[in-house]
């Protein structure tokens, strides 16, 4: 056996105690989203019944028919809908460009407001939401979808992922297409950001994502039933005194399709995208 014969089999014979390990891991986080996924398709009393059961025995689908009578579901989607992607459309937009002129510029002061920009997330959001609703409300937005969207737009987490992406184009790239007469915002749109797909890509995912499970913000600048989203209609089901275990599952699986949907078609820009970010940061 020659030393590369002998490498690959130290590789395999390593390799396979950690794919154990990995298999394992991704089975603990696995599990409970199957569970759930099964349980919305059991009656209550089977979902409640000891010892529990993980395949149903009775299949059923009136736990989905339950979502729809206590809620207005298709109008909590469409809220929903409508929050995460206006604010991820203005995300990708303000994010982008903000991370481009960190990259890219040279101005007085752009150290020492970029490490400011970062400073902001270390304040937790519990601090700064009820500021941030008072100017809401001053501004007349309260109850309204800008209201909603406005506020979540500007991350500096985000910033600093599209500052990393960028930083890592050569510089020469945008000098050639001004000396070609390519206006600034033709060097953002056409040359730069196709350069960045996988973390825009990222940034897509991981707005809507956010803005989809939000349950708190929604909660705090909204007030009437027909502005609600559906985390906060799914919420309705979880009360102090009694829990509808039927309908909670059943909502919770709709709500999670579209973002499994979501990371499966982009998951591998979603991997690259984070990657990327963390070497070039």
């Amino acid at each position: 056996m020659n030393g590369k014969s002998a490498k690959k089999v130290k590789n395999t014979i390593i390799g396979i105690p950690v794919n154990l390990v990995l298999i394992v891991l991704a089975l603990l986080v696995l599990i409970p989203i199957i569970w759930m996924t099964f349980s919305a398709f059991k009656p209550e009393k089977e979902i409640i019944s000891w010892p529990p059961t993980f395949i149903p025995a009775v299949l059923t689908f009136q736990n989905f028919a339950d979502v729809q009578d206590r809620i207005n579901i298709v109008r909590y989607i469409l809220n929903s809908v409508i929050y995460a992607g206006g604010t991820t459309l203005l995300a990708v937009i303000i994010n982008s460009m903000a991370g481009y002129a960190y990259a890219f510029y040279e101005f007085k002061g752009k150290t020492g407001l970029f490490l400011m920009t970062l400073a902001t997330m270390m304040v937790p959001f519990q601090v700064i939401m009820v500021p941030l609703f008072l100017v809401v409300f001053k501004m007349g937005m309260y109850d309204t979808y800008w209201g909603l969207i406005i506020p979540r737009v500007a991350v500096a987490g985000s910033i600093f992922m599209m500052r990393a992406a960028f930083s890592g184009i050569p510089k020469e790239l945008a000098e050639a297409a001004r000396i070609d007469g390519l206006s600034e915002y033709g060097i953002f749109w056409r040359i730069m950001m196709p350069q960045v797909k996988p973390a825009v890509i990222t940034l897509i995912i991981l707005s809507i994502n956010g803005s989809w499970n939000d349950l708190l913000w929604p909660m705090i600048v909204t007030s009437s039933t027909e502005m609600r989203t559906l985390a906060n209609g799914l919420a309705l089901f979880v009360g102090q005194n009694t829990i509808e275990y039927g309908a909670a599952f059943a909502g919770a699986l709709i709500s999670l399709l579209p973002m499994f949907a979501l990371y499966m078609v982009g998951q591998k820009y979603f991997v690259e995208g984070m990657a990327g970010a963390g070497l070039k940061g």
